[in-house]
């Protein structure tokens, strides 16, 4: 590819980063009104940031090149990612498999000696992010945010207790899908050529990260103990669940999705016999979060286009680094570019040792909970919950501090068990 036309997707990609960090400005501008409140509106909500600037992107190839080598660039690249994160966060979000995950949750929570508030709180918050090693982490990170916007976000609880479980709910889910080579798009994008087994990512990884995860969940609810104790019970509403052959099919069809995630002609013609069926028992459902789906789904495809173009500057410093520098070289960058995107440039590094190998993986997933961008579940968890903050905007500097704690416990675990 032209490297002018790098050096402008690198330029571009410099830009949505920065947009996404000023992005609740634009919707403070949106909410104050005006001629132009909609496009304030549309220009602060971050899951369309990148495909906003890809698109800059687009034109300006079209322009430059014509538009059949930015189409064959286009067609070149892979959109399969995108594409299963939007139908995995469609079905796990549906209500039959909410209310069977949730009473998994309260059966677990019960069996813990703490108050069922806090009980239910660490469950969310280590449980689930663990489970995502078996249900993808997207999946997980939709369950999550769900439970928690349902359970807490929606009582009266201070910004801090917010921010503060957000950052840790970004980093768990970052780090839980380490337990199996499939789950987590970074751990993903190197396991085929690596030839890293399930087994060795539970006894390499695995093992680390769910010691992390209960740490820093066990830290959280001892922190905000006084919040969770302090939280009414929900008033359950009178509505029938679902009857249970209702939940087996949308639990189908959700591992259907996650069994067949590297090919997307099956798994999305298994999402629209989905969303056939769930039309057909609409009176089970909720609302189905279609339009959250879609924005994560452009929101990744941006970084996609705009992360192509990236190779030129990122694998040359990844490949300079030794392994103590390159884990905290890659925690610190990929909370500036998608892990999944890292790690795979990181591959393309021939003759790598072990040592190498290790330190990518471990910081790719370390940084994963830093900021919006960093890891490709992040949006999904966004989109659930960015309405239960003010102005409906969460700030990425008050993510980068939530997440700084849980971040250096997961890095600990890594670099010293």
């Amino acid at each position: 590819m032209n490297h002018s036309i790098e050096l402008l997707a690198t330029a571009l990609f410099a830009l949505a980063i920065v947009h996404t960090f000023i992005a609740p400005r634009f919707e403070k501008l949106a909410h104050a009104g005006g001629t132009h409140a909609g496009l304030w509106h549309f220009m602060g909500e971050i899951e369309a940031v990148f495909g906003i600037w890809a698109t800059v992107l687009i034109v300006a190839m079209i322009a430059w090149l014509g538009s059949n080598p930015a189409i064959a660039h286009l067609e070149s690249l892979n959109f399969t990612e995108p594409m299963f994160v939007f139908a995995i966060m469609v079905v796990a979000a549906s209500r039959p498999v909410l209310e069977f995950c949730g009473k998994l949750v309260e059966w677990h929570a019960r069996v813990i000696p703490l108050p069922h508030s806090m009980a239910r709180y660490f469950v969310v918050l280590s449980g689930v992010p663990l489970l995502g090693s078996f249900i993808t982490e997207p999946a997980a990170m939709t369950l999550a945010a769900l439970l928690l916007r349902e359970h807490y976000y929606s009582q009266k609880v201070s910004t801090r207790f917010k921010y503060a479980t957000l950052g840790v709910l970004f980093v768990n889910i970052s780090i839980g899908g380490t337990l199996t080579n499939f789950a987590a798009p970074p751990v993903l994008m190197v396991a085929g050529a690596w030839e890293w087994t399930s087994g060795f990512m539970a006894s390499t990884f695995g093992w680390k990260a769910t010691i992390a995860v209960i740490i820093n969940a066990i830290a959280l609810t001892a922190a905000f103990r006084k919040d969770l104790q302090g939280i009414a019970p929900e008033k359950s509403a009178p509505r029938g669940s679902a009857p249970w052959p209702v939940v087996a099919v949308h639990l189908a069809c959700l591992a259907g999705v996650v069994l067949y995630s590297h090919h997307p002609i099956v798994f999305m013609a298994l999402f629209l016999l989905f969303l056939g069926f769930a039309d057909a028992y609409e009176h089970y459902q909720d609302r189905l979060i279609l339009r959250e789906g879609l924005m994560v789904a452009l929101f990744l495809a941006g970084l996609v286009v705009l992360g192509s173009f990236q190779k030129w500057w990122l694998q040359p410093i990844l490949s300079s680094m030794n392994d103590l520098v390159l884990f905290f070289g890659a925690l610190g960058l990929t909370a500036f570019t998608d892990n999944a995107a890292l790690t795979y440039l990181g591959s393309l590094v021939e003759g790598s040792s072990d040592g190498f190998r290790y330190a990518l993986v471990a910081g790719a997933v370390t940084g994963g909970g830093l900021t919006v961008i960093a890891n490709a579940p992040n949006p999904a968890g966004f989109a659930v919950l960015r309405e239960c903050f003010d102005d409906g905007a969460i700030s990425p500097l008050g993510l980068l501090a939530a997440a700084a704690l849980p971040t250096a416990v997961a890095a600990g675990a890594f670099l010293v068990l």
